[in-house]
């Protein structure tokens, strides 16, 4: 299956809003291919400026999160309907963070992966173990519950639209990383929960990242895997790095 590759920088809660215009002004420049899909999830107070600066290049637009509920009274939250308005085309939901220090559950995943779809928003759903279920043996164990909670509900068509990020919580901005192997395992992995969820052709066509201190270094490797088919990019998206990440 010929799966179109994805690069996405996750900004997390860094850059202003200048800060923001000047790397992406710089980006543009050096990130000029059709042959990926790229994508820039910024923080909210970013998405206009950015939106506008982006509009006529093939880099996309992503938010780092969105709520399940498209308006009331919910008080420094963010609606689907709102990021649509501002152009965009994919959301970060269930990042390890979120789930750590938010209280985010594979419930309210779902919910907000139900809501994301409804305005046409693509789900970047996140999944991974921790060092402790690592060790233990559970890894597979721990990622099949998140996916099938995560995604439960959807159709196959649904299930076409979201990209699948296995993050090892261990290697979230530490400068460790799964390696190319052990990454490619769990990521097969999760293309057989895929089909057992839907069927095999839906998990051949959905595209699966590996997310975990990627570097221009460790991408190339990484991304000749069978079924790694691109990245969900911290600290690295926030300077050039992002660029020979994306080239490879």
């Amino acid at each position: 299956m010929d799966r179109r590759r994805i690069v996405m920088g996750n900004w997390k809660m860094n850059k202003t809003p200048g800060e923001a215009v000047e790397l992406v002004s710089q980006l543009k420049d050096g990130i000029n291919t059709d042959k990926l899909d790229v994508v820039v999830c910024v923080p909210f107070v970013s998405l206009a400026d950015v939106g506008r600066l982006i509009k006529d290049t093939n880099i996309k637009l992503g938010a780092q999160n969105m709520h399940f509920e498209t308006s009331g009274a919910y008080t420094g939250e963010i609606s689907g309907l709102m990021l649509k308005e501002l152009g965009v085309e994919y959301v970060i939901i269930g990042h390890s963070e979120r789930r750590q220090y938010f209280n985010e559950t594979d419930q309210t995943v779902n919910k907000k992966i139900h809501k994301a779809l409804e305005y046409g928003i693509n789900p970047i759903m996140c999944c991974g173990e921790t060092l402790v279920q690592r060790e233990a043996g559970v890894t597979m164990e721990k990622i099949r519950m998140q996916v099938k909670r995560g995604l439960q509900g959807l159709t196959p068509r649904q299930a076409t639209k979201i990209v699948v990020a296995y993050e090892p919580i261990w290697a979230i901005g530490t400068g460790r990383h799964a390696t190319a192997n052990q990454a490619e395992r769990v990521c097969a992995g999760i293309r057989c929960v895929l089909s057992e969820i839907f069927d095999e052709p839906t998990a051949a066509k959905m595209r699966i990242v590996y997310g975990g201190s990627v570097t221009g270094n460790s991408a190339k490797t990484l991304f000749d895997m069978d079924n790694i088919d691109g990245g969900l990019v911290g600290g690295a998206s926030l300077k050039a790095d992002f660029e020979n990440i994306v080239n490879c």
